[in-house]
């Protein structure tokens, strides 16, 4: 039977972006603008995990998860602009599973879902192979939005890793900002600024030398190349 998801969104485009890719792996979604009718939908059907942002009109997430919390125990992340450490220090406290902050690419959300329901074990999402990458004596997994070198954990934004991810998935093709732009923040026109800027903060963790990347490359009136190297390569 296929998961279900709640998500308390009144950011309609983005709430629409967000199922659209749950729905891709394999995972359905409804979507409630506000808590009230959040509450209905709970009334009225069983979900496996609540999307929760913080910010609602009427009753906000905050409220919402604390009504939650007293009848129910259902795995709930929110997914908010919001993120002084005193909103992540409350919404934990008040029984939230996870928070992340936005803007977060959809793809990147979708990944930590399916791995928060994996570690519910929700009926459908099955353990499975690990989706691994594994260069240079880094290994980056897709499940988990985590990059290791070695046994070492490596700090990266969720915006850092959906960027690397998509170069990482299409090794050896020159990726347009165009291109990255829209698969990443899942808009249609680049700015191809922000995108440089994504680029050499990740060669600063990536890259022996970042003024000399021998990993990510630029290439001239085209964009960003990923050259993962020899297959056992070093790092």
């Amino acid at each position: 039977m296929k998961a279900r998801v709640l998500i308390v969104e009144d950011e309609e485009a983005l709430a629409q972006l967000s199922a659209m890719y749950l729905e891709r792996e394999g995972i359905g979604s409804r979507i409630c603008g506000s808590a009230e009718i959040a509450n209905t939908a709970l009334a009225e059907g069983d979900f496996d995990l609540v999307i929760l942002d913080i910010n609602l009109p009427g009753m906000d997430g905050f409220e919402f998860l604390q009504d939650l919390r007293r009848t129910r125990n259902i795995p709930v992340m929110i997914v908010s602009a919001r993120e002084t450490d005193e909103d992540v220090i409350t919404g934990l406290s008040m029984g939230a599973d996870e928070f992340v902050s936005k803007p977060l690419a959809p793809r990147v959300l979708a990944a930590r879902v399916r791995a928060m329901l994996r570690r519910s074990r929700i009926p459908g999402i099955t353990d499975g192979p690990r989706r691994l990458a594994s260069f240079a004596g880094f290994t980056l997994d897709f499940d988990a939005c985590t990059l290791h070198r070695g046994t070492e954990r490596l700090p990266l934004s969720a915006r850092e890793f959906d960027v690397l991810g998509f170069l990482v998935s299409n090794p050896g093709k020159a990726c347009a900002p165009q291109d990255i732009y829209q698969q990443v923040w899942g808009q249609r026109y680049a700015d191809p600024t922000t995108i440089g800027v994504y680029i050499q903060r990740i060669r600063k963790k990536i890259e022996a030398d970042p003024g000399q990347p021998q990993l990510i490359h630029t290439m001239k009136g085209k964009g960003y190349r990923f050259d993962p190297g020899p297959v056992g390569e070093g790092s």
